[in-house]
C-alpha cells in the first residue's frame, strides 16, 4: 500500500515552534515573565495571531485602538499571507546574524527593528491597496515609538536584520532585496536634487554598517559591504565594500 506524500515542513511553524518552546521554559522559570508569555505567545494558535498581538498593543492610540488594528491586520494577512512569512525570515535572519539575539522571542517580543520592519510591512500592504491614510499613520506611530523612519512605498525583501535600529531612514523610492542587514543610524535618502525614482537600490546580502549614508538613486550591488559612518553617493560593485566620507571602494580580489 502506498504512503501518503509528507506534508512540507513550512519555515515559519518551525520558527513558531521555537518561540513556543521558549515561552514555555521562560514562564517556568521567570515569574514575573509569565504574564507576558501566556498574554502574547502561549494563549496564540499561530505566529500571526501572536505577532498581530504584539504588534497591535504597540501601535495602538485612543486615536486607533489595538483592536482596530487588530481587525486590519488578521484582514491583512487573510489577504496577504506572505506578509507572516516574510516576519518570520525577518526572526530567523535575526537570529543568524545578531550575536545578541539568543531567543526566536526577543524579535518578536522586543527588538524596535523587528517591531517597525513588521509594522512597515503592513503599512506597505495597504498602500499597495490604494490606501493612504493608515499607511501613514503607522509610518508615523513607528517612528514615534521607533524612531525608525521607512515610507510605506518603499520596497523591502524579507530575512532582513536591523540591528538596534535607531535613526534608520528608508525613503520612498528606496528598494532592499533580501537577506540584507542594516545598521543603526542608516540613511537611504536622496540628495535632494531630484524627483521620481531618487533613492538608493541595495541588492541581496548587502550590509549597511552603523551610520551609513546612502544617497541618490544608486545601486548597492549583491553582498556589498558599506563602512559605518561612510558617506555614498555613487554605485557600489558586488561584494565591493565601500568606506569613508566620501566613500572610497575596495574591490574584492578576483584571485
Amino acid at each position: 500500500m502506498s504512503q501518503a506524500p509528507k506534508m512540507a515542513f513550512h519555515p515559519c511553524q518551525a520558527i513558531w515552534e521555537q518561540i513556543r518552546e521558549e515561552a514555555e521554559n521562560l514562564a517556568a522559570k521567570e515569574e514575573m515573565s509569565g504574564d507576558t508569555m501566556r498574554a502574547l505567545i502561549l494563549t496564540r494558535s499561530s505566529f500571526a495571531e501572536s505577532w498581530i498581538a504584539v504588534l497591535s498593543e504597540a501601535l495602538g492610540t485612543r486615536r486607533v485602538k489595538a483592536e482596530t488594528l487588530t481587525a486590519l491586520f488578521s484582514d491583512s494577512v487573510a489577504r496577504q499571507p506572505h506578509l507572516a512569512d516574510q516576519a518570520c525570515a525577518d526572526i530567523r535572519a535575526t537570529l543568524e546574524r545578531d550575536p545578541a539575539c539568543i531567543l526566536a522571542l526577543q524579535p518578536l517580543l522586543y527588538f524596535k527593528g523587528f517591531h517597525a520592519l513588521s509594522a512597515y510591512r503592513f503599512a506597505h500592504a495597504l498602500w499597495e491597496k490604494g490606501e493612504r491614510v493608515m499607511p501613514l499613520y503607522l509610518q508615523s506611530q513607528a517612528s514615534a515609538l521607533w524612531g525608525v523612519d521607512i515610507h510605506p512605498a518603499a520596497r523591502i525583501g524579507c530575512g532582513m536584520m536591523m540591528d538596534h535600529a535607531t535613526g534608520v531612514v528608508i525613503g520612498e523610492t528606496a528598494l532592499i532585496e533580501d537577506e540584507v542587514s542594516i545598521f543603526h543610524g542608516v540613511t537611504l535618502g536622496g540628495t535632494g536634487h531630484a524627483r521620481g525614482d531618487r533613492h538608493p537600490k541595495v541588492r541581496r546580502g548587502a550590509l549597511l554598517g552603523a551610520g551609513a549614508k546612502v544617497l541618490g538613486n544608486i545601486e548597492i550591488g549583491a553582498g556589498a559591504k558599506i563602512g559605518a559612518g561612510s558617506l555614498v553617493t555613487s554605485a557600489v560593485p558586488p561584494h565591493a565594500s565601500a568606506v569613508g566620507n566620501p566613500a572610497r571602494l575596495i574591490l574584492k580580489s578576483q584571485r
